[in-house]
């Protein structure tokens, strides 16, 4: 049985989702349409997505069709959902992106675009929703052809438009097929010349994979038909052509013609050839997709359920895997216990004996496997290529929102951690907040909403506090005395130290300059230690003190009085005597920042960079990539807390961006003047 693996991609609402949903029904697998905005799609199941009418996370869609398989991944377009298609991408063998005939080639189009050109994916691009209003299959090809390359070009054309599409015209069988059901019939006579243009043209790039058959074309020679049909399948998968089609999934015109397109023209998993896998010393290893090789697969994707557990999607690369079977981890280093195998048809499961080469399907509760891990023989280990996930750029703190909330809040993001590799969860020790960072800010929200519906845990979400710093500008010298009596056993302690600035990133020193025994030396680690305590909280925002050195020069004890306290207390306020006297200045965190923009967007990223007290130290074109300029600047890091949203905004969702601390500085005293009085409000707030 020929296996393919696909993964359908456009930019949020083009009909992703419509077009998989009018797949299965074409085939015979359901026997109702649903509809995404009625929640009833078989892809589209989670409550997080149908009561927003969008895709969050990607689906698989397992069923035979004309004595194949089909494994069909329903990716997010959304494009803070963009690790759920570096998944979809890196296990499948083709892709179909999604174009609507209304609205053209969109910002998610163009990034789908990029995805796929950049693994040189065999790609069709099918033109969706062409009985909408204001449908225009050809300004839309245009746009394509604009915005993707030439390369795209119509293997159909459509029939009519808006309220009148009703087929298409195939230009290799030059015929015309009409309604849901494909029925054939001849071309419309106003078409008939468009259909020979530009079967003409889809030929001239077709034929260009083959010699031969370039000088039967230059020579006035026929091509036939199948000669036509195995050029455009070779050019296809080459990536010389990527053929267009026409459609409605919602009427279901052209669902057909597309399937049967995806089963021509992509690859089966076997067609796609040879892998590359690392052995247990990284020698690198040629693996033939075949169910008689050793079994090698990996982990795509998982999901966390609070009843079920943890479910595991794989694809198999070779050889085959079974239920109840041992499997070795590579990644991990360790043997898996492979319980029940199923195929997936969205949210419902359908227990499997085995999954062979070129597969997918998921197994529940594994031990010891994590996305991105490879299962194989634990004779022939060999260790696949990982996912490459997004880096996290937009930050929130997460709070639990009750005590309850706080008790269950860490092993709720442990498990959604482990369903979405591309979060990171962090503990700022400045600012004491747990951090958890995303691709944007919808991708957070998300999270919190997933936190409440499978693990009952409430959080709240808020903008990460900026880790100011505290240091002093001139030389001091302070003195603290601390007497105390109150019957029997006083208190007495008594330091003076010496503090001076040190250069800018060397820290924090502490040293004694002790002569004639002024301070016996058993009592210096109590002044050390108040000294260190003290510095944790500075004297102007409460903000921990940096780059100041100081030296514990002279002092006096009482030979009954003293006590290692007494002498923690005095150094402790000997510090915050000589901060005040060293005249304290607040430091903000300086943030290098590496910006990738569409060149016309770069005014706009630079004037905002500046507006942000921003530095720009220079551009240039980015690194094989045409139209894009990278900006290099350094920005307080206070002014890039919203940066995602705000640089989402400014280039309409194609920019990105690199951030990496990189020094501290005194804030201007306009600002630390704010930043001061909000910390004291926040100090008399109970």
């Amino acid at each position: 049985m020929e296996i393919r693996d696909l993964v359908v991609l456009s930019h949020q609402g083009a009909g992703k989702t419509s077009l998989v949903e009018s797949m299965l029904f074409t085939s015979g697998i359901i026997q109702r349409l649903g509809k995404v905005e009625d929640g009833t799609t078989v892809s589209d199941y989670d409550p997080i997505e149908i009561e927003r009418s969008m895709g969050i996370s990607l689906s698989l869609l397992s069923f035979e069709r004309k004595g194949g398989k089909l494994n069909v991944l329903d990716a997010p377009g959304y494009a803070d959902f963009v690790s759920e298609v570096k998944s979809s991408l890196r296990v499948c063998d083709g892709a179909v992106i999604l174009v609507c005939a209304a609205s053209g080639v969109e910002v998610g189009t163009e990034q789908m675009w990029d995805e796929v050109e950049g693994i040189n994916m065999p790609c069709l691009i099918s033109i969706n929703k062409m009985d909408r209003d204001n449908a225009d299959f050809y300004s839309t090809l245009e746009d394509i052809q604009k915005k993707l390359g030439g390369k795209c070009l119509p293997a159909q054309l459509p029939v009519g438009a808006q309220n009148d599409f009703r087929g298409v015209v195939d230009l290799l069988t030059m015929k015309s097929y009409f309604g849901p059901s494909g029925e054939e019939g001849k071309i419309p006579e106003e078409l008939e010349e468009k259909a020979r243009s530009f079967r003409e043209k889809l030929l001239e790039v077709a034929i260009e994979v083959d010699d031969g058959l370039i000088s039967k074309y230059l020579e006035g020679e026929t091509i036939s038909d199948e000669e036509f049909f195995d050029a455009v399948k070779r050019a296809t998968r080459e990536g010389k052509l990527v053929p267009v089609f026409a459609g409605s999934a919602l009427s279901g015109i052209g669902t057909q013609l597309l399937l049967d397109a995806i089963c021509h023209y992509l690859p089966s998993s076997e067609e796609r050839g040879a892998f590359m896998a690392l052995d247990s010393v990284d020698n690198e290893e040629t693996i033939e997709p075949c169910i008689d090789a050793p079994v090698t697969s990996l982990i795509f994707k998982a999901t966390a359920d609070p009843y079920v557990g943890k479910l595991s999607y794989l694809r198999i690369y070779s050889g085959v895997i079974s239920s109840n079977s041992q499997v070795w981890n590579a990644n991990k280093g360790g043997m898996e216990h492979i319980g029940q195998l199923f195929t997936m048809m969205g949210k419902n499961q359908q227990p499997v004996a085995q999954l062979e080469a070129g597969d997918m399907g998921a197994v529940a509760r594994l031990s010891l496997s994590t996305v991105g891990d490879t299962l194989c023989a634990p004779d022939h280990p060999l260790r696949l290529e990982g996912v490459d996930f997004p880096g996290a750029s937009f930050s929130m703190a997460i709070s639990p929102r009750t005590k309850a909330d706080l008790d269950k809040m860490g092993n709720a993001l442990a498990r959604i951690c482990e369903e979405d590799p591309s979060l990171q969860v962090s503990r700022n020790s400045d600012t004491n907040e747990s951090i958890i960072s995303g691709v944007g800010d919808a991708h957070l929200e998300i999270v919190r909403e997933k936190m409440h519906r499978k693990f009952g845990v409430d959080v709240n979400l808020d903008l990460p506090r900026v880790p100011y710093k505290e240091t002093i500008t001139v030389p001091a010298t302070a003195e603290y005395k601390h007497k105390k009596q109150s019957g029997g056993h006083g208190q007495y302690g008594h330091v003076i130290l010496k503090m001076e600035p040190l250069p800018r990133g060397e820290g924090f020193e502490f040293s004694e300059h002790i002569f004639g025994g002024a301070i016996p030396r058993n009592y210096i680690p109590a002044v050390e230690k108040g000294v260190n305590e003290a510095k944790q909280e500075g004297i102007l925002a409460n903000s921990p003190v940096i780059d100041v050195k100081v030296v514990l020069s002279d002092g006096s004890f009482h030979p009954v009085d003293s006590s290692d306290i007494a002498f923690k207390i005095a150094a402790a306020q000997a510090l915050k005597k000589g901060l005040s006297q060293g005249q304290s200045v607040l430091l903000e965190p300086i943030t290098n920042i590496t910006v990738t923009v569409p060149e016309s967007y770069t005014g706009d990223v630079i004037s905002d960079l500046n507006a942000k007290r921003g530095r720009v130290s220079g551009m240039a074109p980015a690194e094989g990539a045409g139209g894009l300029m990278v900006i290099r600047a350094q920005v307080p890091s206070a002014e890039l807390l919203r940066y995602a949203i705000d640089l989402k905004s400014i280039t309409q969702g194609r920019g990105s961006f690199a951030t990496e601390f990189d020094h501290y500085e005194e804030v201007p005293p306009h600002i630390s003047q704010k930043i001061i009085s909000e910390a004291q409000k926040e100090q008399k707030t109970p």
